[in-house]
């Protein structure tokens, strides 16, 4: 295998308004999809792409510190780099010049996101494999070596990881099946929250068509009895049988939490996502024993150590980590360990369309024996991709193109 060097590392800035109410929420009116972009050129014609995701003019500002952070790889053999990665990344989370605008949160963590996010992707096109090929192929030994531990020493130690990890090889054959298979999504974009209540039911209606059994609608209107009236819509609309889900993006207080939540049980939701403040982990505590629904989080949930807090505290029943939201796919998958050992099911969030995780999915379920549940789908950016997720019958196909499928046309 020939070296592979990184010669350098730039950034992009690239956005994707959004009409007609698409991508809206009870926070984002009229969204603008966007991604800083870390480009890693290297002395081959093999590049690197990593994606974090914004939504409108803090674009830029992740940017520039991609534009600072790429420093940390530039220079290195992919391969010695990504043999030592956790070290690597240590030392771009704990930069001193950018440690204080965190610690390992906002503008400096989606940067962060999106150069290791590039360096996993180059790994991955170097080998000529897809992601997830790549990450179930290799050691346990070679994985944790790609983490950072710091911090989780009480909680998952290298050692322990590494334990977990061998322990899961039995049974990788059989649950490896589920490549031929497909991984099963479900469908965000029937209900944004500026559609109309006649535009739900027809999205319901052509989502069931294409294969889908599973969906979920945006709440957290200021009018509780507009969520009501339109969660009671989607379920008469999608039937008995259907798995609807409510994600009220952060708009609740812990009052209102517990009341609304209490409404929507009686619904029999799947989850009710982010239904309160994302820092507040006594909230979910309290709205978790106050009611009996079942809360999904982690879209906002910034890095491994809030993540770590609302594993213990026992609130959390679907983790929805995303890659381009904490620091990459390094974050990714320790806390992805760490939900393994604590029996939580891994639902992630798509902020990269679903483009990253398809792959993720697969690895969590076949080296990590973490349970198949669904994979959000948003449709919108399809045609700005080289390699688009491909959707047939409600099921992500699986990848076979080399990379994570990040590369933008």
């Amino acid at each position: 295998m020939s070296t592979i060097k990184i010669i350098k590392g730039t950034s992009s800035d690239t956005r994707f308004p959004l009409e007609n109410g698409a991508g809206s929420d009870a926070v984002h009116l009229t969204p603008i999809y966007a991604y800083a972009i870390c480009n890693l050129e290297t002395n081959t014609n093999i590049k690197g792409t990593g994606l974090a995701f914004t939504l409108g003019t803090g674009n830029k500002l992740v940017c520039d510190a991609i534009d600072y952070l790429v420093k940390h790889v530039e220079g290195k053999d992919i391969e010695e780099l990504m043999a030592d990665f956790g070290s690597y990344y240590k030392a771009m989370a704990d930069d001193p010049n950018f440690r204080w605008l965190g610690p390992h949160k906002g503008v400096v963590h989606l940067a962060l996101a999106a150069v290791v996010n590039a360096c996993f992707d180059l790994w991955a096109k170097s080998r000529q494999v897809p992601l997830w090929k790549l990450l179930i192929d290799l050691s346990p030994e070679a994985i944790v070596n790609t983490l950072d531990f710091s911090f989780y020493e009480d909680i998952l130690p290298k050692e322990e990881a590494l334990t977990l990890l061998n322990e899961q090889q039995k049974g990788i054959k059989d649950r490896s099946r589920l490549l031929k298979t497909g991984y099963p999504g479900y469908d965000t974009s029937i209900g944004w929250f500026n559609y109309s209540d006649e535009k739900v039911v027809e999205n319901i209606k052509k989502a069931m068509d294409q294969g889908f059994t599973a969906m979920k609608l945006k709440v957290g209107s200021k009018e509780a009895q507009r969520d009501l009236r339109r969660a009671e819509l989607v379920r008469k609309t999608a039937g008995d049988a259907a798995t609807i889900m409510f994600d009220a993006n952060q708009q609740w207080t812990l009052p209102q939490a517990i009341d609304i939540c209490t409404e929507l049980n009686q619904l029999n939701p799947y989850w009710v996502e982010e239904p309160t403040h994302p820092d507040d982990v006594l909230a979910h505590v309290t709205l978790a024993n106050k009611t009996q629904v079942k809360i999904a989080l982690g879209e906002h949930v910034p890095n491994k150590i809030i993540f770590k807090n609302f594993i213990q505290s026992g609130c959390m029943s679907f983790n929805q980590v995303d890659a381009v939201r904490v620091g990459g796919i390094s974050e990714f998958i320790l806390i992805s360990l760490l939900s393994k050992k604590f029996n939580i099911p891994v639902v992630p969030h798509v902020g990269d369309m679903g483009q990253i995780h398809q792959h993720m999915v697969l690895f969590n379920h076949i080296s990590l024996n973490l349970p198949v549940v669904l994979l959000e789908h948003i449709p919108h950016l399809r045609g700005k991709f080289k390699h688009p997720a491909i959707i047939e019958n409600g099921r992500y196909l699986v990848p076979q193109e080399p990379g994570m499928s990040s590369d933008l046309l």
